[in-house]
């Protein structure tokens, strides 16, 4: 055990703190365990785990955990502004709690864009999708790749240019397609958005509607046959994964898939006041 920890922590300082890197993986890391630290949390919640603290309420008044993201996202960023020096210990603190704060905030993304209480509901998942994404930038970041990337100081004016253009134009064909995870990630790793861009679109995409419906009948049915074939196979998957790591969706008789929250369970919002009173 003893020379796996010399090993591992050898290969931090080389790889982690040797390649100035060490805050990038501090965000990293508070974004995964706080996002996991809630998920467990609010799991317990529904559960109606006893001798678990349950949510913060206040006077009746529900708080949800992405107030206390924001508070960090705000004191932590201030702060990194305020100290000097990339090596300055304080900076490696505020890099960690930057992350916590991220990780709450975007763990309640879907409520933030909806402006409702979603977070049991199939909308809800698109919290999930956020932290997701947000984690994927910051490891893709963390191994050395840049946005479009990167810029050399060596290259020429004329090959950046280029660059930035082919990787901005990759991105927006692979969204227009509706290869929404392919565009994103695409930022950091243009060839995964090109993959995306010149796959067939998904149906329902702005491409597919522009260019296929009633033009190329003949493209819009693969597309839909890899659809049905491909993409619900990988939703299906996606979807097990998602249970197994963030809770599923409640299900109501009145909502159908889309399952709203009943009220005896995580009772955040507005419409569940009365439940709260009542803990």
């Amino acid at each position: 055990m003893t020379s796996v920890w010399h090993f591992l922590m050898g290969q931090y300082q080389e790889r982690i703190e040797d390649t100035g890197r060490e805050q990038l993986f501090l965000l990293l890391m508070g974004t995964i365990l706080s996002f996991l630290f809630i998920r467990l949390s609010v799991r317990m919640i529904r559960a109606q785990v006893r001798w678990w603290p349950g949510n913060v309420t206040p006077g009746g008044l529900h708080i949800h955990h992405m107030v206390f993201g924001l508070g960090l996202l705000i004191a932590t960023g201030a702060g990194s502004f305020t100290v000097g020096g990339n090596s300055h210990p304080w900076r490696s603190i505020l890099a960690f709690c930057f992350g916590i704060g991220v990780g709450l905030v975007l763990d309640e993304f879907a409520l933030i864009l909806h402006l409702e209480d979603v977070y049991w509901t199939r909308e809800g998942r698109k919290s999930v999708d956020a932290v997701i994404l947000a984690i994927s930038l910051f490891g893709l970041a963390l191994v050395g790749e840049a946005p479009l990337g990167g810029i050399s100081d060596t290259d020429p004016g004329w090959a950046i240019a280029v660059n930035a253009i082919f990787g901005s134009l990759v991105v927006v064909v692979s969204l227009l397609k509706g290869k929404l995870w392919a565009g994103l990630l695409g930022i950091m790793v243009p060839l995964i958005a090109l993959v995306g861009a010149v796959r067939l679109a998904r149906p329902g995409s702005p491409w597919a509607r522009w260019r296929y419906e009633g033009r190329r009948p003949r493209r819009l049915a693969r597309a839909q046959r890899r659809e049905d074939w491909l993409h619900s196979r990988l939703a299906r998957g996606r979807v097990r994964i998602f249970d197994a790591v963030a809770g599923a969706p409640t299900k109501h008789p009145d909502d159908g898939e889309n399952g709203r929250e009943n009220d005896g369970e995580r009772g955040l919002g507005r419409e569940h006041e009365h439940e709260h009173e009542q803990r």
